[in-house]
């Protein structure tokens, strides 16, 4: 007879499939790792497993123990199955961004699962890091596997899934992309296929709102990177151990839109039925690809790590799509099509330590009503003539104050696919004005006069 004694043994080995429809207008090879045949439809399966089994043998986790972990949902469930196999319990934190499918999955295998706001700080003690440390130090017989700085996590693709791919491509393989979140993933497999031929090009796949990509290219933590994205399983605001940049040649970053609608794609087109995070891989590697122009000798292989059922209430339903500017009913125009109406060069910006009367200047000669405040590259802070005028009524002295010490915050990033209709939502007296990065030109500054003069013909 031929059987596994427990459900853990089923992980890894899963298929490499050949992409057919969506890089057809390309002429590179393209094959998807499916880790959703991980019996807990995702690749946190195999780190799990290997996280659970390294704290076995350091004597860190005992019979009956606690495995308590901040998760996004996947991890959590590797662990949860892995627990169920050796007899341990379970209890989870996660942010309030997570899918609600991920939660309920969560717990109908046993596990605990307390969720915690997303827009706070990562040291703040409501963040789901900080609530998962505070439990394992208050519960005796606890283990903590921390995911993000844990080294059995890239052990575990170091071990498994590099040889995989490099036994399934026969050595063939030339480019690997993966997302990059906790980085056990792209780095554990990276730094495998790297010893085999070091030629390989690694691509990191990174969300806007996330500090990755320009860590790797400037070596600067800019905070200003930071802000609310839904898109789940990739992207930092934090640094993680596990990610070793040295092993990943080269970010791309992918919108909350694209990865959806390339998730649905794949769905539709390949008949893969995956995550989000998926469809930013594909839609991160499609980019690339056609930016460096590869070609018929290319094998790019590309890291699909969960199954679609974790997503049917937003990436798979229509209303959610919809609601989020992602399938539009009306063809509204995006923050892509403003910004090629737009000269970079005439993106106005103002220092802390400049004075008031030097914004004031700026404003008045080039026939604008706000500034951004900018520091050593970092966005910091922002001025507005509603902002100026309340102030130089309430003080004579204004103008020869600094801009830094009257200056509101900065304003928000927006991704490159935001909508006009989703623009004109977020514009009121807070958010006189956005931001949106282009990684070919910069950040441009988009106002109502803009997305006037583009309604208004």
């Amino acid at each position: 007879m031929k059987y596994c004694n427990n459900i853990i043994e089923t992980i890894g080995n899963t298929p490499l499939i050949r992409l057919n429809s969506i890089p057809k207008h390309l002429s590179a090879n393209f094959y998807v790792k499916a880790e959703y045949f991980n019996p807990g439809n995702s690749i946190k399966d195999r780190m799990a497993l290997k996280m659970v089994e390294d704290a076995e043998s350091k004597g860190l986790l005992k019979k009956g123990g606690t495995i308590i972990e901040a998760t996004s949902g996947n991890t959590g469930m590797g662990l949860a199955l892995v627990a169920i196999s050796k007899g341990y319990k379970c209890i989870f934190t996660v942010s309030d961004k997570q899918s609600r499918e991920k939660i309920d999955i969560l717990r109908a295998v046993g596990a605990e699962v307390i969720v915690c706001p997303t827009n706070v700080h990562p040291s703040d003690p409501k963040s789901y890091y900080s609530v998962a440390r505070k439990l394992n130090e208050e519960i005796p017989n606890s283990f903590y596997p921390n995911q993000y700085d844990n080294s059995s996590n890239a052990e575990a693709h170091y071990l498994t899934t590099g040889p995989e791919i490099w036994e399934q491509t026969e050595g063939g393989i030339t480019h690997f992309v993966a997302g990059v979140g906790t980085g056990g993933t792209m780095c554990g497999t990276s730094k495998f296929l790297k010893e085999k031929n070091p030629s390989i090009t690694t691509v990191g796949v990174d969300s806007y709102g996330s500090v990755f990509k320009k860590y790797k290219e400037t070596g600067e933590f800019d905070e200003n990177e930071i802000y609310p994205y839904m898109l789940e399983g990739i992207g930092e605001d934090i640094l993680p151990e596990n990610v070793n940049f040295e092993l990943i040649d080269h970010f791309v970053k992918v919108t909350d839109k694209d990865a959806a609608i390339y998730s649905r794609r794949l769905a539709r087109e390949e008949g893969l039925f995956i995550g989000w995070s998926c469809g930013a891989a594909v839609a991160g590697a499609i980019d690339y690809a056609e930016r460096n122009n590869l070609g018929k000798d290319d094998h790019v292989v590309i890291i699909l790590p969960d199954h679609g059922t974790r997503y049917l209430n937003k990436i798979y339903n229509d209303n959610w799509m919809k609601d989020h500017g992602f399938m539009e009913e009306r063809d509204f125009a995006t923050a892509s099509d403003l910004i090629k109406k737009k000269d970079q060069d005439n993106l106005v910006i103002v220092e802390p330590k400049s004075l008031v009367s030097d914004a004031i200047k700026l404003m008045k000669e080039n026939g604008i009503s706000q500034i951004p405040v900018v520091e050593e590259e970092s966005f910091v802070g922002s001025v507005s003539d509603t902002l100026l005028l309340n102030q130089l009524l309430e003080s004579d002295s204004l103008e020869n104050r600094l801009v830094g010490d009257i200056m509101a915050p900065p304003f928000p990033f927006i991704s490159i696919n935001t909508t006009i209709d989703t623009m004109a939502s977020m514009l009121n007296n807070q958010n006189k004005a956005l931001l949106v990065r282009d990684d070919r030109q910069g950040v441009f500054i988009i106002t109502r006069n803009d997305l006037l003069s583009e309604v208004v013909v």
